[in-house]
């Protein structure tokens, strides 16, 4: 056995290790499956052995299941790929539930061997599964551990048991936030949710599960489930209580998800059923409600962009081939909101920051900011005192260029201004280290005209955050017309220490993401400028699946910031800016000092508190609704179509160098329809013939900012779709 190894100790308690060769967390393969089967079966046919404690050599016990295997169960089984995903799903639950039942007596109760769980570390997924399968379960206390079932937020719900056994452990009421919201939870919070029996100190772990390993009796190791008289707690489906539970968590689901969401659905009504059936049954309600799911285009899109395209991009897929570039020491230009937010990120990933501005009070600010969030951490023991002054000793805020002098980075963070960047860029290039590398942080101004100020354009590149970098995951990096792969590398490896994911693009107006979010708050605007109902506007974005409508979005951002952008790019583009309704609104709104959420006032009223209430009333009465109002379907189409025809012209023209990017960037920069697996995938999901036809209704009834994109109308004519052109299977089999 290579992936779970065996051993027996004197007091013949065997032990089952997970240690997965060449990773530094396990995952579940198919051969260990095999294994992990195989190693149960040995212990339980062995009379010498007393009982089980299944654990791992690693500091964590499992990060879940390589989702390649639910991809091969499909592929595996040909023209029946339900039947193949739910037998190899019902083997799992074959597995498991012999961790539960193995040698007992159906009758009695007993014979059964006692099988404890040994938890070093994080636990996810399938991790957790295997550990809810057990008879008792150990978790050291770990400060970095994380407990919980995160599959929804891959587009999946836990279908190895998980759902079956938290349900009948807890009851529908507590299990939801575990499974409907994927939330992960450190070990003493884990046990108060009544998912792990025992928090131990790391060193006694393993001892104290075998400990109870050779006391246990066979009252301890039957199931809640398996027991005479067992009742659902909070009551099942048909019992006042439970009824009420479901009304409950129907609204709840609805109203998160406004019904985009397929596996959210599919979970609920999974429990639903399996309140009212026994245990077993209740495996196979699961297991058939699982296949659903992976059978919907939508779960293998969300995989594959969240996980697998995520991954790949944060190990590097499109890195260049030079030398390591770890950044050791990186310099901020700017103290303000952004610049403070990077210096945090910098420093907590143990990067020395040297944090720059005009005036000391300022870079002392900006350190602050530092400050507050590790106190926040502090207030809900996620930070320690030790790490909070590690973390500040770190962030050297000062005026002085001078302390610029052995950086291997800058990152620019200064006001969005050209003139004011090129004398920055002059000023920190003559205070840096010739090899170092300039990044200027901006989200539209075009990196190859801000590049014209530094000395060395090869080592200049843009790096655009998103606000509040803290929360914001996707890290947008521009390479400008003389970028050197240096530059991007270093870049790429900058992002990737400070646990961001980056996406490429080379340089055009707002790059890719601005590039895609304005056209969607435009068209919000613009069909308020048409008399459509604002409500219907952010209604049908939320059905979307978008975490924000259009309006909302604007008064997030703020309207003086979409107000400036729109009078940049018409100097920028003259007579061939597409002046628009959008303009009209959001100058009057602007003009009128409604600025967003900041200004209390904007598309959305605001209590003084600064909380959103409802929309405006003002915009009815300046922009009457039209008397016949477009179908919701129309509406959608508008507000995903100015969306997506901007990531496929962003293709096109070679913005965009990789489709992953564009997906996994849309997801994590702006929120696109995250059930969708991103534009690419939707289009996919779509059919580029179906694509095309909303394309030409569109243009014809809209105007030809929806023209149809010559790459999509191809793809249509030859049956093809994005991923089967441009994926990473397709352009390794074009090498």
């Amino acid at each position: 056995m290579t992936i779970f190894h065996y051993d027996v100790d004197a007091d013949g308690i065997a032990t089952l290790t997970w240690d997965l060769p060449g990773k530094s967390m396990n995952v579940m393969t198919l051969e260990g499956l095999a294994e992990l089967n195989d190693g149960l079966d040995k212990a339980f046919a062995d009379e010498a052995v007393k009982g089980v404690v299944i654990t791992s050599a690693k500091k964590d016990f499992a990060g879940g299941m390589d989702l390649n295997i639910l991809a091969k169960m499909r592929d595996d089984a040909g023209d029946e790929p339900a039947k193949g995903l739910f037998e190899g799903t019902m083997r799992m639950h074959h597995l498991l539930r012999k961790i539960e039942r193995n040698n007992m007596d159906k009758k009695t109760k007993k014979g059964g061997k006692p099988v404890a769980w040994a938890c070093p570390g994080t636990a996810a997924g399938i991790g957790l599964e295997i550990g809810l399968a057990t008879h008792r379960r150990f978790v050291a206390d770990n400060p970095k551990a994380k407990i919980g079932l995160p599959e929804i937020m891959v587009g999946i719900f836990p279908g190895a048991g998980g759902t079956a056994r938290l349900v009948h452990m807890l009851g529908v009421m507590a299990a939801s936030p575990l499974l409907l919201e994927g939330k992960m939870l450190a070990p003493a919070k884990a046990k108060g949710a009544g998912i792990v029996d025992e928090v131990v100190p790391a060193d006694e772990l393993l001892a104290t599960a075998k400990a109870w390993v050779k006391d246990a009796t066979d009252a301890d190791i039957v199931k809640p489930w398996d027991a005479k008289g067992y009742k659902m707690p909070g009551g099942a489906a048909y019992h006042p209580a439970g009824f009420q539970t479901f009304v409950g968590a129907n609204a709840m689901i609805h109203g998160k998800t406004q019904g985009a969401f397929p596996a959210a659905k599919a979970l609920l009504s999974a429990a639903y059923e399996m309140t009212m059936v026994p245990f077993d049954t209740a495996l196979k309600i699961e297991a058939r409600w699982f296949t659903k799911v992976l059978m919907n285009p939508s779960s293998s899109a969300m995989i594959r962009s969240l996980f697998l395209n995520k991954e790949a991009l944060e190990k590097g897929a499109n890195r260049p081939a030079v030398a390591d570039q770890t950044v050791k020491k990186v310099g901020i230009i700017g103290a303000g909101m952004m610049g403070a937010g990077i210096a945090y990120v910098s420093a907590l990933a143990g990067i020395d920051v040297v944090l720059i501005d005009q005036k000391q009070d300022a870079a002392d600010k900006g350190k602050s900011y530092s400050e507050g969030l590790l106190d926040k951490g502090m207030s809900r023991k996620k930070v320690t005192q030790e790490k909070k002054d590690a973390v500040l000793a770190r962030i050297n805020a000062t005026t002085d260029y001078a302390a610029l002098s052995d950086v291997d980075l800058i990152v620019e963070a200064v006001f969005e201004d050209t003139g004011i960047k090129a004398t920055v860029t002059k000023a920190v290039e003559d205070a840096i280290p010739a090899d170092a590398i300039f990044a200027t942080n901006t989200s539209t101004l075009p990196i190859t005209e801000l590049a014209t100020a530094s000395a060395r354009p090869e080592q200049f590149i843009g790096i655009h955050f998103f606000s509040p970098v803290d929360k914001m995951l996707l890290v947008e990096i521009i390479k400008g017309e003389k970028t050197g792969d240096v530059a991007v590398a270093k870049a790429l490896d900058f992002v990737r220490q400070i646990k961001k994911t980056p996406i490429v693009v080379n340089d055009a107006r707002f790059f890719y993401a601005n590039r895609c979010i304005i056209p969607y708050v435009n068209e919000g605007a613009r069909m308020v400028s048409e008399g459509v109902e604002p409500a219907l506007i952010e209604g049908a974005a939320k059905q979307l699946g978008m975490p924000l409508g259009p309006l909302q979005l604007t008064d997030e951002t703020s309207i003086d910031l979409g107000y400036n952008i729109m009078k940049a790019t018409k100097a920028a583009m003259g007579d061939a800016y597409p002046q628009s309704g959008a303009d009209d609104v959001i100058t009057s709104l602007y003009e009128a000092g409604r600025l967003g959420r900041k200004a209390n006032a904007g598309f959305y009223e605001y209590d003084e508190k600064g909380k959103r209430q409802m929309l405006w009333t003002g915009l009815r009465d300046q922009w009457p609704n039209a008397d016949e109002q477009p179908d919701l379907t129309t509406v959608q189409h508008r507000l995903a179509m100015a969306q997506v025809l901007e990531a496929v012209r962003a293709l096109e023209e070679d913005v965009l160098l990789d489709i992953r990017e564009g997906d996994v960037g849309a997801i994590l920069g702006w929120g696109f329809m995250p059930w969708s697996g991103g534009p690419f995938s939707w289009l996919d999901i779509l059919g580029a013939e179906k694509a095309v036809a909303i394309c030409d209704d569109l243009t014809e009834k809209f105007g030809e900012r929806f023209t149809c994109p010559q790459i999509l109308r191809d793809l249509a004519k030859d049956g093809d779709s994005f991923y089967g052109r441009f994926g990473p299977k397709a352009e390794a089999a074009a090498a």
